[in-house]
């Protein structure tokens, strides 16, 4: 057993590609020497932004020998078939072939054996095919080469059992030679042992582990910010970014003017963010931001990092000047005015432009209204005023802050507080862990918002399919669900989705397409996102932690159209489960299910009917009628109150009824009428536990 090394050393790796590109490089390697049956085991994969690297640890000096006995055509076969069957076993003749037999006669079975190859055979092979065929998302050739590579390629050490192993890609040479940091140490260094690769590059100010930069430049920001008795504003894209651009990070703390300060924070951030790669520090006292910001260096400096520090205040003071232009000459800008130049901006070329989506989200946001409690004045403003400021000056600088500039030039422009949050908030949320608007303006604006985007896009056929997904409609609906069951609002979306479906008939850009729609397309649209929805919920609750059989018996028993009732009747369910009483109930009426399922299919008929007392022998039969004639109308009263809860709880005292029937009494007994009014019986208790749930899915006990 042997190490492999290969590094793969070129010009600047774009950051945000490095990740993708070291576990490409990983993949095709180890995919190359499995299919040669090369074993491995220890891997261990390194960016930084000039080089690829891969060790691989415990390879065999060579593959296995391969020896493969594979079956052929019958004796007497076609020629055609012959001569196809040697030419894919690599035979001359059937000479070289055995005899083997079975019940159906005798074939020919051709012996196919091949001896392994040494791993450097291997390895010589395989890198250069990778290397051409690297799967970069973007690349250049150089020169006169025909190589493509993400920035042009430098150098290859490929190392195995310590030794070079020779080979050359578009005149690049592999040996064991390698380059440190750019400026600390721009020496060549020879990599005579696998074990010293990486302490010779870090001896050469080149840290190969991502993670560990990351966590270099994390511990000396904290440092810098403790020092000034600032706090560190974190962001995780920033921090690898910064550490993709750098093989020895160096964090430098930077100054601008206060003055900039009048701005709104966000803008700076992003500024600095976007412009220069610089993290923001608020202080400790006050969380406002300070007027100091941190820089990675890639470079230890002899004057301490000053000049760098001072190059990078004269940037900054530029783009935060360039921020506040903007700022000043959009708060000048009524964002009513603003609206108006919306007409001009498309959403989508088969959905009309954005003032006709205004007009959309306005009228959704006005039905909305009517069930949340909210001024239906103020929500109008609201919905009208939400994408005013796409046509600012800083989203148009800064798309990122589109929503939030609203909120501080409504604020700025003397609108409410509340009109101020609706719009800063209307986009919300925009994941899994992004925070809900709790205001009622603000979350009808959000749901008005992300309705009218889901029906456009249902309404002209693009929806999401496997794992694509370019207008985030699954995102846009799991939104919504969360604003409904987390705000706990009573939404009848098959209605709302008619009436978003429906204000698409008026989009000029759309409306050979909309106008057409008959109520039927209508209808079928509906049911079409009601189903969508449901899968939505599915994955969502799911990711809450509720069994998967529950969530399915409740949303295939009842109606799709009220999350916060779906959601409702799941945890009485569960509730429910938890119990032995429950667990006993829920089988009992399984099996009642069951037997009504095989005996209909039986008969070609359902038993729904009416229950003849009269045709009541066994005393287990008759109590079990008494208990339903009990049972049904609590437990309908409780589902039309929807307190599901004491709907189950009320179900529950079906538990012994059933049981002893089930125990003593025959269902299906000579006598066809008892028969058929024991199974209108158990249909009684289907019927009843139905209103909650379909229990035939649920598979069992508490897990």
């Amino acid at each position: 057993m042997a190490d492999f090394l290969l590094e793969l050393f070129s010009e600047e790796i774009p950051a945000g590609l490095q990740s993708r590109a070291v576990q490409d490089l990983e993949r095709l390697i180890l995919q190359g020497f499995g299919a040669e049956d090369l074993t491995w085991g220890e891997v261990s994969s390194f960016a930084t932004p000039r080089r690829l690297s891969l060790i691989v640890k415990e390879v065999p000096s060579n593959s296995p020998d391969f020896r493969e006995e594979r079956k052929g055509p019958r004796l007497g076969a076609p020629e055609k078939a012959i001569s196809g069957f040697l030419k894919s076993v690599g035979l001359q003749s059937l000479e070289q072939c055995k005899i083997g037999s079975d019940k159906k006669g005798e074939y020919y079975v051709a012996t196919i054996e091949r001896p392994g190859k040494t791993a450097q055979e291997i390895i010589k092979q395989l890198v250069p095919d990778v290397v051409r065929k690297f799967p970069w998302s973007k690349s250049m050739r150089w020169g006169d080469g025909s190589l493509r590579w993400v920035r042009p390629l430098h150098r290859i050490v490929c190392l195995f059992d310590d030794e070079v192993v020779s080979f050359e890609v578009d005149g690049i040479s592999s040996g064991n030679e390698t380059l440190g940091h750019r400026f600390l140490a721009p020496e060549r260094i020879v990599i005579d042992k696998i074990d010293e690769y990486k302490s010779k590059l870090e001896a050469a100010f080149v840290m190969l582990n991502a993670n560990t930069r990351q966590e270099a430049i994390i511990e000396q920001a904290k440092k810098l910010a403790n020092s000034e008795k600032l706090n560190l504003v974190e962001d995780q894209g920033l921090l690898s970014e910064t550490c993709g651009l750098v093989e020895w990070p160096m964090v430098l703390l930077g100054i601008f003017d206060e003055d900039y300060l009048a701005v709104p924070p966000e803008v700076l951030i992003t500024s600095m963010k976007k412009h220069q790669k610089c993290f923001s520090l608020v202080d400790r006292k006050n969380d406002k931001l300070a007027n100091r910001f941190l820089l990675v260096s890639n470079l230890i400096a002899a004057d301490g990092g000053e000049a760098v520090v001072h190059g990078n205040e004269r940037v900054i003071r530029a783009r935060l000047a360039d921020a506040r232009f903007f700022w000043d000459q959009d708060r000048r800008k009524p964002l009513e005015d603003q609206t108006e130049k919306l007409d001009g901006v498309i959403f989508h070329e088969k959905l009309g432009r954005q003032s006709e989506r205004v007009s959309r989200i306005v009228k959704l946001a006005r039905v909305l209204a009517t069930y949340i409690d909210a001024e239906l004045e103020v929500v109008t403003r609201a919905a009208k005023l939400c994408k005013a400021d796409l046509v600012s000056e800083i989203v148009g600088e800064f798309p990122d802050l589109q929503g939030l500039m609203g909120y501080y030039l409504a604020l700025e422009q003397g609108e409410s507080e509340e009109i101020a949050f609706a719009i800063g908030e209307h986009y919300k949320p925009a994941g899994p862990n992004d925070d809900i608007p709790e205001r009622p303006v603000s979350t009808i604006v959000a749901l008005a918002d992300k309705l009218d985007t889901i029906a456009g896009f249902w309404a002209i056929d693009e929806k999401p399919t496997g794992s694509k997904d370019p207008y985030a409609l699954r995102r846009a609906a799991l939104g919504i669900i969360r604003l409904v069951l987390e705000n706990e609002i009573r939404l009848p979306l098959r209605s709302v989705f008619d009436k978003a479906i429906d204000n698409y008939r008026d989009v000029s850009g759309a409306s050979d397409l909309l106008r057409k729609m008959d109520d039927r397309k209508l209808a079928e649209l509906t049911k079409d996102l009601l189903s969508f929805f449901a899968e939505r919920l599915k994955i969502y609750l799911r990711d809450k932690g509720v069994r998967h059989d529950v969530i399915e018996a409740v949303i295939t028993a009842g109606d799709r159209e009220d999350l916060l009732m779906i959601v409702k009747r799941i945890r009485a369910v569960e509730e429910c489960l938890v119990t032995s009483d429950g667990i006993n109930l829920i089988a009992g009426i399984k099996r009642a299910e069951n037997i009504l399922k095989i005996e209909e299919k039986k008969d070609n008929r359902s038993y729904d009917g009416s229950i003849e007392p009269q045709l009541l022998k066994e005393m287990d039969e008759k109590l079990l009628y008494a208990a339903i004639n009990r049972v049904a109308e609590d437990t309908r009263k409780a589902v039309q109150n929807e307190d599901f809860k004491s709907a189950m709880q009320s179900l529950s005292e079906l538990r012994d009824p059933v049981d002893s029937f089930f125990e003593h009494v025959i269902v299906n007994t000579d006598d066809p009428s008892i028969r058929e009014n024991r199974l209108n019986l158990l249909s009684a208790v289907r019927s009843i536990a139905g209103d909650i749930a379909d229990y035939s899915v649920i598979m069992g006990g508490e897990r």
